[in-house]
């Protein structure tokens, strides 16, 4: 069996077979330009330049040119300019299938509870245990499959038994389904596995509403009257620095470092604020127009929550903690050119979800387009996310030590 070895920011790892360098290169942690050498071989070459590079590449000119072929190269060129804006290089072939593969899975109740004591002091896993390979998360379509049915039952009390006493319940359950699940996607996917699941609850409720209280504060300074052009970019600015200031004092209270907390720290101010929202407008709009058009508001924002305020928020999140690195928050953070052009990204994808351009709202094409691009964000910082915890990993260097020794002229 061939025995590989690659270099990894001064590091010589290895040895890897065949099969895991082209996994390591699907992941992008080993790129096209990284320095790679069969055991048996004196030189070093680039990935690119190596039989593993003319073997990739000799398989990827076989991929069917069709339009699923078309879509995947428009996701690889998206997600190759993302990744430069985060500073890394290269496109993410990401596989969806494999990373939602365990969603149609059959899990026990046992399953369930690990994860949910995770991220206590005595379950976060040692840096150098950390996985940086893609997670597989899947109890978040569980929670969604119980919200569902729960909103269900409760919609049959209303509708079907005419019992009012289960429209709070209804309007509840339907605003907080999705964001709510979105929200322990994120948890499921923070591979460091250093928050627990009662911070992240803490962050929903107490971030959410003081994010809302805070975008409330500075827009009784500023006061959008009209929701047009320049309202949508307004109410985008303010909510989007609303977050931000919630999400910065947890991102310095919780002392984090990698870009996949400030993911899920983001998601759950985000999801916090999108819940509380939805069920203000569910309400008010039952009040008004009655109940019919109470359960079209639910069912309408449920739909849309998937590139909303959580996706914002986490892309902010990440954003921070990307320039942030291991160093204590501080302002220089928000100033930074690369947070500042990240955090434009939820500000122009808010704003122009707020725009009145009717035409472009016929079947929710705009809507559509700008949850698609908000995702390209989150899998692009995701990736990169990833890629930063064996840079942070103080422990890393130790878990590697005999290979370290290594030189390129071996």
């Amino acid at each position: 069996m061939d025995r590989w070895y690659y270099s990894y920011y001064d590091q010589v790892l290895g040895p890897k077979s065949r099969e895991e360098m082209l996994e390591l290169n699907r992941k992008g942690i080993v790129e096209e330009e990284t320095l790679i050498k069969k055991e048996e071989q004196e030189e070093w070459v680039a990935f690119e330049n190596s039989e593993l590079g003319h073997e990739l590449a000799a398989t990827t000119e076989t991929v069917d040119p069709g339009f699923s072929g078309q879509v995947r190269g428009a996701f690889l060129n998206a997600t190759a300019k993302v990744n430069q804006m985060v500073g890394e290089k290269g496109n993410i072939d990401l596989n969806m299938r494999d990373v939602f593969s365990d969603v149609f899975k059959k899990h026990s109740k046992e399953e369930g509870e690990l994860l949910f004591i995770s991220g206590t002091s005595v379950t976060t896993p040692e840096e150098s245990e950390i996985s940086y390979s893609w997670p597989k998360p899947w109890l978040f379509s569980r929670i969604f499959l119980a919200s569902v049915l729960i909103y269900i039952l409760l919609y049959v009390c209303v509708t079907t038994f005419q019992n009012a006493n289960a429209i709070p319940g209804m309007i509840v359950i339907g605003a907080f389904a999705v964001p709510f699940s979105l929200l322990v996607f994120f948890w499921e996917t923070n591979a460091p596995r250093n928050i627990s699941i009662f911070e992240v609850i803490r962050m929903f409720f107490v971030g959410g509403v003081a994010s809302i209280a805070a975008t409330l504060f500075i827009f009784s300074f500023f006061p959008v009257f009209q929701l047009d052009f320049s309202g949508a970019i307004a109410v985008s600015i303010t909510e989007e620095l609303g977050k931000l200031a919630i999400i910065a004092y947890f991102i310095n209270k919780l002392q984090v470092k990698y870009i996949l907390n400030g993911l899920l720290i983001g998601a759950a101010i985000g999801a916090g604020f999108a819940a509380f929202e939805s069920a203000g407008y569910a309400f008010n709009i039952g009040l008004v127009l009655g109940g019919e058009a109470m359960i079209a508001n639910i069912m309408d924002r449920a739909l849309l929550a998937v590139g909303g305020h959580v996706v914002w928020a986490a892309i902010t999140g990440a954003a921070l903690t990307l320039v942030k690195g291991n160093a204590p928050l501080s302002r220089e953070h928000l100033l930074h050119p690369t947070f500042l052009k990240l955090f434009l990204v939820p500000v122009i994808l808010h704003a122009v979800w707020n725009m009145p351009l009717p035409l472009l709202h016929t079947f929710y094409a705009i809507f559509l387009v700008l949850i698609v691009i908000a995702w390209v964000f989150i899998f692009t910082l995701m990736n990169a996310g990833l890629k930063q915890i064996p840079r942070l990993n103080t422990s890393y260097e130790d878990h590697e030590k005999q290979l370290r020794s290594r030189r390129y002229s071996k």
